[in-house]
């Protein structure tokens, strides 16, 4: 992997003393100019030193009363996490607030309901990079705050316990994976129902990838450490038992790679959120569905045709069916929703639309949307911007934002999800 040439840095003046009026939207804080200070809180007074607008912490002289000790050893080395020294409920305040105004420059008000917040050691997905090591182990983490250099870890207070206690078995893992010299590979881990689901991506292929032995080697590693399957950017290296996790009324069986939720309990709350607003109606569709996180929970309500991207995630999600006898039907397409938005004239019998696309957000579709007739849409978004932008779009045609819901499954970091739900 190449790396970008380094950003010229501005030159270091004498440390100074600076008060911090807010928290940015990195999280870091905020002083006078701006000047940002990462792991500084309002209202405490602190010494800095740096060149340019992007400070270095040196010593906190007044320390907020909101301030906490971080529950992780990497915490300040570790780009991971940029908030851990914040208390839970000043912290989740100016998650919210941060949510509140990006709807409001798209001059959207709506009702704000009680943010969920994700519990410490519940995250089932991570993406760990690793680098050469020594002895077998290779060194693994995340990458360090501005940098692309590697904070090797030994705990993880985000994932879950089954995740941390795999740490040393994975940094045997991928230990094979540095025959050639530009490879950099990234472990994503999902926690499955059977167990740890490993896609690696970032192994040098143009060489002809891992040689047989890289891969015996792999193998027997993951044996030993009792996972449930290992794949190279998709392609199968290992496979004791197939990874599925229970969605709703479905057994899911993973395509690797596969789109879950971050944490269990916000998948919980989003779907019981999403199915409490379609309650009534009498056509669903789901669209940028994955694998049936909310398909299978609304196809208890009514019809659905949902579409994804992704061919092996419907795949997936129509293998499972079968698992779920008593649903509604559910007609499920492989579309791209961006070169093909389900059009308003393909909705003229749907009454209810959920929505959950990547980061960039729906546009295209949620024009159609705002030409349809359907009554009720329910938009699901881990960027609250993008989210903005489509819902001005849906109120412009007609619609109204009732309620919003946030959602922080990302702790201690500055992103923040949301479902919300307009009405005609």
């Amino acid at each position: 992997m190449r790396r970008p040439p380094p950003r010229p840095q501005a030159k270091a003046g004498p440390p100074v003393e600076l008060l911090i009026e807010a928290v940015g939207g990195e999280g870091d804080g905020v002083a006078a100019g701006p000047r940002f200070v990462p792991f500084t809180l309002p209202g405490e007074r602190v010494r800095a030193e740096g060149g340019g607008d992007r400070l270095r912490l040196l010593e906190v002289l007044q320390a907020s009363p909101e301030r906490i000790e971080p529950p992780c050893p990497h915490f300040h080395a570790c780009g991971g996490c940029a908030l851990q020294h914040w208390d839970h409920a000043p912290y989740l305040d100016w998650k919210v607030e941060r949510l509140r105004d990006t709807l409001a420059r798209q001059h959207i008000e709506t009702e704000i309901l009680p943010a969920f917040a994700a519990a410490p050691a519940s995250r089932r997905r991570v993406a760990l990079h690793a680098r050469s090591g020594s002895r077998g182990v290779a060194r693994l983490g995340y990458k360090s705050r501005k940098s692309w250099d590697l904070v090797d870890i030994a705990v993880c207070p985000i994932a879950d316990p089954a995740i941390e206690a795999a740490l040393p078995a994975l940094k045997r893992l991928a230990a094979p994976l540095f025959e050639h010299p530009k490879s950099a590979p990234t472990l994503h881990v999902t926690l499955t129902d059977t167990g740890l689901d490993i896609d690696i991506t970032g192994v040098e292929a143009k060489s002809g990838g891992l040689s047989a032995d890289a891969r015996m080697q792999l193998a027997e590693r993951a044996a030993a450490a009792d996972l449930a399957r290992v794949t190279l950017a998709g392609d199968m290296a290992f496979l004791a038992r197939a990874p599925s996790v229970r969605l709703g009324p479905a057994r899911v069986s993973l395509p690797p790679g596969a789109f879950l939720q971050a944490t269990p309990g916000a998948e919980a709350a989003m779907a019981a959120f999403v199915a409490e607003a379609a309650g009534g109606a009498t056509r669903i569709a789901d669209l940028y569905c994955g694998v049936g996180t909310f398909t299978f929970r609304l196809a208890a309500i009514a019809p659905v045709q949902a579409a994804d991207f992704a061919p092996a995630a419907i795949a997936a999600l129509i293998a499972a069916r079968a698992s779920a006898p008593g649903l509604k039907d559910i007609a499920a397409d492989a579309r791209d929703l961006v070169r093909r938005p389900m059009l308003a004239e393909e909705l003229r019998k749907t009454d209810v639309a959920v929505f959950d696309p990547p980061r960039a957000g729906a546009a295209e579709q949620a024009a159609e949307l705002a030409r349809s007739r359907v009554a009720r849409v329910i938009g699901i978004s881990c960027n609250p911007a993008t989210f903005a932008r489509d819902a001005r779009m849906l109120i412009d045609a007609g619609f109204r934002l009732d309620r919003v819901l946030p959602v922080d499954q990302f702790l201690w970091s500055p992103h923040m999800e949301l479902v919300g739900v307009f009405s005609r």
